[in-house]
């Protein structure tokens, strides 16, 4: 039919209400969405119930001094049940979920204390109190009985009992940590990417799956430091409400927390706040909407004492000498190292051997708890023993501060000491006359005897303690006070006398290097530290600088602490750390020191200060049964070239708050 002017008239009026009718529904759209989103928004909100959820604030930081990262955060993936998203086939959802697992051989989350395979009877070592109680069973109730009721209480009578355990272990789980719209429920932590890949691009997302972006914690080099840095896991039951009581502390069931060392120790600065997400409802349960009402805040970062790079090559170091001495024929098993800034207490770095990775702990647990070198132990915070001739400059800081010692005396050693009728101790030579500088260079055992006797023992021991050595340091982990006699009289006895040449006590590695820092900065007894200060997420903001603590101050006369400087310098120079020490560049104070070990090879100690003219590191260095000096000597010229020499030691000139790797 031809096209009439008729048509063209029809065609304009329904082009022109066509037009009218969207830009109604233009000025509509924009008076809602726009120019009264807020009235709106607020209306419907309003109408609703609404709902809470949990947004996990990232955990801070932890750095050594220098802003490298020794403990960080990295991204992984969490597949994780929102209850405002699920629908009522849950439990065909869930099954699905395990068999894909399963079929991936990854893990997922099951407390339910049932073996996994039939015939299902209860985990050994795994209490079913809270079981028994939930499903309001007996006590006497058998494994049985309680996988009968899971089936009726999560309706799994259509399913085969290999489907039912597995199911009801989740459901289970889900019920313990009150799976809500407030606590969604994380069934499986840090799965790999390609399983990432599979979950999100099935069917699951509708049905209340969801794969979570979450920070996981990381540490860089697995084994550096493991016994200072610690580690983070999930809040066991006997914590939840008691114990830790992190329930009342505002933790969810599932958040991840400090187990040990500083992790543990500085969890109330690691910790962030968590944020919220909102959900709004339809009066049938249905989300209209959501938004994030709450921002979550990182927990702060702690930047320690420790020098990562440094720590490193101690560590290595150590190790390295130890396997040389075995490998020479030495009974040499194990040691530690320790350096400390003289004048705060920092710990600077804090060496084992041997030692473990973190990465690999949980599956060779049980190896390392057998191992009888004892690698899970902290041998340079937690770790005693008798420190030999390195306790003879207090020793002497005792007689000369009492007046019983002058530094113009000369002590004739005609090696063995005869002082008791029954008790006559030999010193290891014949050494003729000696002063105090000779004494302390050749470790003169006959010397420091006599001084002992005119010491006392209460007088020398009191010594000890001001030292720092037979308490505790101070320090931010754990850490031992040593074991120290207490004599009950000033008198002199054969105990005396061992006691003055470094028997009878037994202190730690740590103690050692800060008794040394002492006398260093010439009297200053300050705590031993681990955390330098405290500073935001992003490292702007500092909130403590953590200023060096002193512990108490001994009054120590200057010409006590320049002789005693003198005798440490010459041990260095031409004593007992000649051989190791003697062409070292720099001037050093030392000590040598050789414990006796009954039925076994002496342990070797060494103990310096440097620079010896304006002192800024201690260290203390102890090999168990290393018998020989020379190879703690050896030792301690690596440390100090790490400090003083290493190409890598140009963190100085770096700007504040600068992340380096």
């Amino acid at each position: 039919m031809p096209f009439t002017k008729k048509h063209q008239t029809t065609l304009t009026v329904l082009s022109v209400i066509l037009v009218i009718v969207m830009v109604l529904y233009t000025a509509r759209i924009y008076s809602i969405q726009i120019a009264n989103s807020d009235k709106y928004s607020s209306n419907a909100k309003g109408s609703t119930a609404s709902r809470t959820a949990v947004l996990k604030a990232p955990r801070g930081e932890i750095l050594d001094c220098y802003g490298r990262q020794i403990a960080a955060n990295r991204d992984g993936y969490n597949i994780v049940f929102n209850k405002a998203y699920v629908k009522e086939n849950i439990n065909d959802i869930i099954l699905s979920l395990v068999n894909l697992l399963d079929e991936k051989t990854a893990e997922h989350k099951d407390r339910l204390p049932l073996e996994y395979n039939a015939p299902y009877g209860f985990k050994e070592g795994e209490s079913t109190t809270k079981l028994i109680k939930t499903l309001e069973l007996a006590d006497y109730a058998t494994a049985d009985n309680c996988f009968i009721r899971l089936v009726e209480r999560y309706e799994l009578e259509n399913y085969t009992s290999d489907e039912q355990r597995k199911i009801m272990g989740v459901r289970y789980s889900m019920e313990i940590e009150d799976f809500s719209i407030s606590y969604p429920y994380t069934f499986a932590e840090d799965i790999p990417t390609e399983l990432m890949l599979k979950v999100s691009e099935s069917n699951f997302m509708l049905d209340g799956v969801s794969v979570d972006v979450v920070p996981f914690r990381y540490y860089p080099d697995t084994s550096l430091a493991v016994n200072l840095i610690g580690t983070v896991g999930p809040i066991y039951e006997e914590d939840w409400a008691e114990g830790e009581n992190y329930k009342d502390r505002g933790y969810a069931f599932d958040d991840k927390v400090g187990k040990s060392g500083i992790e543990y120790y500085a969890e109330e600065y690691l910790r962030g706040v968590d944020g919220e997400i909102t959900y709004y409802l339809d009066e049938e349960g249905n989300i209209i909407s959501k938004e994030i009402t709450k921002k979550a805040v990182a927990g702060k970062t702690v930047m320690l004492t420790l020098d990562a790079k440094m720590q490193r090559t101690v560590q290595d170091a150590l190790a390295n000498t130890v396997r040389t001495l075995q490998s020479e024929g030495g009974t040499a098993r194990a040691g530690s190292a320790v350096v400390i800034n003289i004048n705060t207490g920092g710990v600077i770095t804090s060496a084992n051997y041997p030692t473990y990775d973190t990465a690999t702990m949980s599956e060779n647990y049980e190896a390392l708890l057998a191992d009888p070198t004892n690698p899970l132990t902290d041998r340079a915070f937690q770790g005693v023993y008798p420190i030999g001739s390195t306790i003879k400059p207090i020793v002497a800081a005792a007689a000369l501060e009492n007046n019983l010692y002058n530094t113009g005396e000369v002590i004739f050693c005609k090696r063995e000491f005869d002082y008791f009728d029954d008790y006559k101790p030999d010193c290891m030579h014949y050494h003729g006359n000696m002063g105090l500088t000779a004494a302390l260079s050749r470790s003169c055992n006959y010397f420091f005897f006599e001084l002992g006797t005119r010491i006392g023992a209460i007088t020398m021991t009191d010594y000890f303690k001001q030292f720092g050595l037979g308490v505790k340091t101070g320090v931010e982990v754990n850490d031992s006070s040593g074991i120290l006699v207490e004599p009950t009289s000033n008198g002199v006895g054969g105990d005396t006398l061992q006691i003055a040449i470094g028997q009878m006590n037994a202190f730690t590695p740590l103690q050692l290097a800060n008794y040394v820092a002492t006398f260093a900065n010439g009297g200053t007894h300050y705590k031993a530290t681990l955390i330098d200060k405290i500073v935001s997420y992003d490292m702007t903001t500092v909130y403590d600088n953590c200023e060096p603590q002193i512990a108490n101050k001994i009054e120590l006369k200057e010409s006590t602490v320049s002789a005693i400087k003198t005798g440490m310098l010459s041990v260095t120079v031409d004593g007992t750390g000649q051989a190791a020490l003697g062409d070292y560049p720099i001037k050093i104070g030392g000590k040598t020191g050789t414990a006796q070990v009954e039925g076994k090879a002496d342990h070797s100690t060494f103990i310096v200060f440097a620079p010896y003219d304006n002192p800024e590191i201690a260290i203390s260095v102890v090999l168990e049964h290393g018998a020989s000096s020379y190879a703690s000597g050896n030792l301690v010229r690596q440390i100090l070239d790490s400090y003083f020499f290493s190409s890598e030691n140009t963190a100085t000139d770096i700007p504040p708050f600068t992340v380096i790797s």
